[in-house]
């Protein structure tokens, strides 16, 4: 992603709100492809990366953009139904807005441009939506342009064997390019429940 390159999140932040609202109640407790997470986990990991890449891109930098995601097993708002596909329309919002692709911001506690914040933001509803879509049964086809970003930054991230969340799996150059991203973030392209 360059600066010049503006992406609107808003068609994959739907995508993750419409997959979230399917989710029933019983399966709030199943395995999802991140190990130490649940549903519920995945969820509550969801709401709290949408409140935080939000207040990234309106360098509203505190609370939201300083702690670390992996400091704590996220969980789910009662209110959770409601909250979540708001916080992700106000993440998408916040990333339309010219001035949040610029200068730095924070995210994750970690410094970061603008546009390399975006495309972050962009890999966590791509790898996600595909998270929650595998732990609950339902089909997936992510937003094409948040897709390309998600992958251009993971393979811009990737060292050897290891990319920005843990150790790659190996994906054909064939494949299709979101099986390939999902290798990229250490995930099994062919995980089932």
């Amino acid at each position: 992603m360059t600066g010049s390159t503006m992406i609107d999140l808003g068609p994959q932040a739907r995508i993750v709100a419409a997959l979230a609202q399917r989710v029933t109640d019983e399966q709030l407790t199943a395995a999802t492809p991140c190990p130490d997470y649940a549903v519920r986990h995945l969820l509550g990991h969801v709401a709290g990366l949408s409140l935080a890449f939000r207040d990234a891109a309106r360098k509203d930098l505190g609370t939201t953009t300083d702690g670390s995601p992996g400091a704590a097993l996220p969980d789910l708002d009662p209110a959770w139904r409601r909250e979540l596909p708001a916080a992700l329309d106000a993440l998408a919002e916040a990333w339309r807005d010219p001035s949040a692709w610029g200068g730095s911001t924070r995210a994750g506690g970690i410094d970061l441009p603008g546009e390399v914040a975006a495309a972050v933001a962009a890999d966590e509803l791509v790898v996600h939506g595909w998270d929650l879509a595998r732990a609950t049964g339902q089909e997936y086809t992510p937003d094409p342009e948040a897709l390309r970003a998600a992958h251009g930054f993971l393979r811009a991230a990737a060292q050897a064997d290891r990319g920005p969340f843990g150790p790659l799996v190996p994906v054909p150059e064939s494949a299709p390019l979101l099986e390939r991203t999902l290798g990229l973030s250490g995930r099994d392209p062919g995980w089932k429940p």
